[in-house]
């Protein structure tokens, strides 16, 4: 038996098109707010630290973490705050199908050459504050790639330029490039889709962060059907978001 329920097939919209932006498309909408709910408990679960560099991640693939951290970006620059959201899924990069961005250079060519040319390759948005870095070329190596010095001084260079960096990671049960940037960064979020991730997976992904020393903020439960939800919000939750465990909870 698997470490998910069930087994879909890959989700190559998100690839081709993009992720769905609510947060910038309908911000006054009840789903809009429940991202900025999320944003203001993952500032709260680091009262002690002020959080500089997070990763989204996942225990599979196809699970809704592309969605949830570039909108959690959109709902963090809305507040003023400088953001930059980095593709660090250089296996099935998708940020720069989501902001229409080109994606000639990105962070690939950071990481191969020899200066930090962030001009050509840190992007604009349609939304104020909000900078995105793409994946660039595919690399044959990613995680070879950011396990590196020169990943760990990227960083550094990434958060003296900006307020928050968010790196979209890849699922971290499917390779190690989402345990390499959580052993660099201040914090890290686990999306599990309720459904699909079950309780061995989400375990698993707790343990393979731990190894690495990462932090781990919380996990934010998606896809929840409204009737686990119940009461008003449930039926408008329902399908999208459904809440945010921080670190002490999820141990429960």
């Amino acid at each position: 038996m698997g470490l998910f329920r069930k087994e879909k097939k890959l989700d190559q919209d998100s690839m081709k098109e993009g992720v769905g932006l609510i947060t910038l498309t309908s911000p006054t909408s009840v789903i809009a707010e429940q991202f900025r709910t999320i944003r203001t408990n993952i500032q709260f679960s680091s009262i002690d630290q002020k959080l500089r560099s997070i990763v989204f991640t996942s225990p599979g693939p196809s699970q809704g973490k592309s969605t949830i951290s570039a909108n959690v970006a959109v709902t963090w620059a809305d507040q003023g705050v400088n953001v930059l959201l980095v593709d660090a899924d250089m296996r099935r990069p998708a940020i720069h199908q989501t902001f229409q961005v080109p994606n000639k250079k990105g962070l690939t060519s950071l990481l191969t050459e020899d200066e930090f040319d962030f001009n050509t390759t840190i992007q604009k948005t349609p939304v104020e504050h909000l900078f995105v870095l793409p994946c660039g070329v595919v690399p044959p190596n990613p995680s070879e790639l950011l396990n590196t010095k020169k990943m760990d001084k990227l960083i550094v260079e990434l958060t003296k330029h900006f307020d928050l960096v968010i790196f979209d990671a890849p699922p971290v049960i499917s390779v190690t490039d989402a345990q390499i940037l959580a052993s660099k960064v201040d914090g890290t979020i686990l999306v599990a889709p309720q459904g699909i991730a079950d309780k061995r997976s989400v375990a698993k992904s707790k343990e393979l962060l731990e190894v690495v020393h990462a932090r781990i903020l919380g996990t934010i439960m998606n896809r929840v059907k409204p009737e686990n939800t119940g009461g008003y919000y449930g039926g408008y939750y329902g399908g999208y978001y459904g809440g945010y465990y921080g670190a002490e909870e999820s141990k429960k």
